[in-house]
């Protein structure tokens, strides 16, 4: 179990070294220091415990990966969450909704933290409406699935997978839904919501197909007699969902702290982990072990879509997102122990 862990308990020492100098040379005294400490460790529990589902989500792309792939999603991808999602973004945020310089933006949000914050919740009509596209999108293609054949809560799913025969029904069903909550909104959040939703399906749509397009490539190669060692598609495509998952927590982490430096730090730590957890998820051969584990993470998926559009409309606090998303995976989780138990031959 550690080995799977040790790259992140060494980047967590690091990070909370690195607290702990800031923290001093901002404060010069233990107890602000302690007290920024404490709100790191906070953020990256907060991190871990929004993100049990897109571990398991990330583990049903990974495993169709080979294992350089594997490694670049913690290397590359691990760069690309810290440094893309959880400190450029917001500040891209701020420099559009400002109109201010790279330059300026960081100033910003060093020297004036309350401003900092208060553009990037302006924002989060627009986020909630891509974010939330994305990930429906992403919930729905696994339950809008005439080939799958294992259900969990069957009822549901199995009349989920026969209306897939319809063409484009799981959009046609999420473009009522962005248009049924953006009817209770303003009218200028309304436009940028409906807009922003869109975007979301369209970049949904784009990334698939960029996927598709490699892996026709590859099979081209593969059936020449070329060595081909195959992944882009699934990282791009993996990149763009850990980006979709990270806007609820980057947001929510704006209630602990409205310093940028404090949340990275703290959100960082728990992206380290649940990259990690995903890996052993993998290797472990986890999912096919647990034959439910993945329908919990998708159920789950489709929940925090939901909560992140009617977000912007209605105030829904962080815990309750994260605790309906363990919940899921935990029941799922035992219902596969419990069918393991009765059907031990069936993997």
């Amino acid at each position: 179990m550690l080995r799977f862990y040790r790259g992140s308990i060494i980047f967590t020492l690091t990070c909370f070294a690195l607290a702990a100098w800031y923290g001093w040379a901002q404060s010069g005294n233990l107890t602000a220091t302690a007290q920024l400490l404490w709100i790191v460790a906070v953020l990256s529990v907060l991190e871990v415990s929004l993100s049990f589902d897109n571990a398991v989500v990330n583990a049903t792309v990974l495993e169709e990966m080979d294992e350089i792939w594997q490694k670049r999603f913690l290397t590359w991808g691990m760069a690309i969450a810290v440094f893309g999602m959880r400190v450029l973004f917001p500040l891209a945020i701020v420099a559009i909704a400002a109109g201010l310089g790279p330059i300026d933006t960081i100033r910003l949000s060093l020297n004036q933290p309350a401003e900092y914050e208060r553009i990037v919740s302006s924002a989060h009509v627009g986020i909630a409406g891509f974010g939330g596209a994305f990930l429906a999108m992403v919930g729905l293609k696994f339950f809008f699935d005439a080939d799958k054949e294992i259900h969990w809560i069957a009822a549901i799913e199995r009349r989920l997978a026969s209306i897939s025969a319809v063409p484009a029904a799981e959009i046609g069903l999420l473009l009522l839904t962005l248009w049924g909550i953006s009817s209770m909104l303003p009218s200028d959040e309304a436009h940028t919501f409906l807009v922003a939703g869109m975007l979301g399906i369209v970049t949904f749509i784009t990334v698939e197909a960029i996927g598709t397009i490699l892996e026709l490539r590859e099979a081209a190669a593969k059936a020449q007699g070329a060595v081909v060692r195959s992944g882009l598609g699934g990282f791009l495509y993996l990149q763009v969902l850990d980006s979709s998952f990270s806007f609820d927590g980057v947001i929510g982490a704006f209630a602990l702290s409205n310093n940028m430096i404090v949340i990275a730090l703290g959100l960082s730590i728990g992206a380290m982990f649940v990259r990690s957890m995903t890996i052993m998820l993998v290797q472990k051969g986890t999912l096919s072990e647990y034959r439910y584990l993945e329908h919990g993470a998708f159920w789950a998926i489709l929940v925090l879509a939901a909560i992140m559009l009617l977000s912007a409309r209605f105030h829904i606090p962080e815990t309750i997102t994260g605790l309906i998303g363990a919940t899921l995976i935990g029941i799922s989780l035992w219902w596969s122990v419990r069918h393991n138990r009765k059907a031990p031959a069936i993997s």
